[in-house]
């Protein structure tokens, strides 16, 4: 069974990957609120066939806490947003990185919001995670011809590390009375009509390959999170946890294919550090949850 379940999982952050590859590919031409409205329209063909199948299809519009949902989307929905925006000015593998700063940070909004207790390890983790991005940072910011792209995308993909711990705060309080599936469902909803809104600010006439990416995006999206949730039917949080580090190797692997961008030194010191917070806070939580279940 365990074999299954890390199989899922492998497929589930393959799939995540290919996601983000084509939202990069399609980052120069096509607006952040178009690539978001595709990604979750598309991504609910296969959520909704998937709660059929496993007939929670009900269930999942059933909710008592209409309040907490629209909180838990808005931040969700926020964060897709920064995380696409943040695409057009890294490289993949940068993003990624900064993105494993969700669960670090989810302990700090844990403790404020919900009176969690957070130890001195769990605080060395959020610690050593901020150290992570310093050390991911300052090496460029050192470089004389610097480009000032490159931090904006930093602040986007903060920023999405930020709005995607507060959902991670929210999703623990739902799913104390919620089902997954109304969790999920109502998200994807939320970013679909988001998206949408965003058309008269502009949407660009895709022509065949872009509207290939587009649908494909969300696809690929809707693939992972369903792979990614029958994982866990498979095999513990615990034992998969370390599987969700892949995403990182896959994105300095695309980086290098597509975008000829091989990783710095600095780079791989980053990643030591924010991987090494992440295991901390995952370790004394006693479970580990990905930021991709929020892209």
């Amino acid at each position: 069974m365990d074999l299954k379940g890390i199989g899922l999982r492998i497929g589930a952050t393959a799939f995540f990957t290919l996601m983000v590859l084509f939202i990069k590919w399609l980052s120069d031409t096509v607006p952040v609120g178009q690539v978001v409205f595709f990604r979750s329209a598309f991504a609910l063909i296969p959520l909704v066939l998937f709660l059929v199948w496993t007939r929670d299809f009900s269930s999942g519009l059933k909710t008592n806490r209409p309040g907490s949902h629209v909180i838990r989307c808005v931040l969700g929905c926020l964060a897709m947003f920064a995380s696409f925006a943040s695409l057009k000015y890294l490289p993949l593998s940068h993003a990624s990185i900064i993105g494993y700063l969700a669960p670090v940070l989810a302990v700090v909004l844990a403790a404020i919001l919900l009176g969690e207790t957070v130890n001195g390890a769990r605080w060395f983790g959020v610690l050593f995670g901020f150290a992570g991005v310093l050390v991911l940072v300052l090496p460029t910011i050192a470089e004389a011809n610097v480009d000032t792209s490159y931090f904006l995308g930093v602040g986007l993909a903060l920023a999405m590390a930020i709005l995607t711990a507060g959902a991670k705060v929210q999703i623990r309080s739902l799913a104390l009375t919620e089902n997954a599936g109304a969790i999920a469902l109502y998200f994807a909803l939320t970013c679909t009509v988001a998206g949408l809104a965003t058309l008269p600010f502009g949407w660009t006439l895709p022509d065949w390959n872009q509207l290939g990416l587009l649908v494909c995006t969300g696809i690929a999206g809707g693939i992972a999170h369903i792979l990614m949730t029958l994982s866990y039917q498979y095999s513990e949080v615990s034992k998969l946890a370390a599987f969700e580090y892949l995403s990182l190797v896959f994105a300095v692997i695309a980086d290098v294919l597509f975008f000829d961008i091989l990783p710095k030194p600095a780079f791989y010191a980053a990643a030591a550090c924010i991987v090494l917070a992440t295991l901390v806070v995952a370790l004394k939580d006693g479970h580990h949850k990905g930021q991709t279940a929020f892209r």
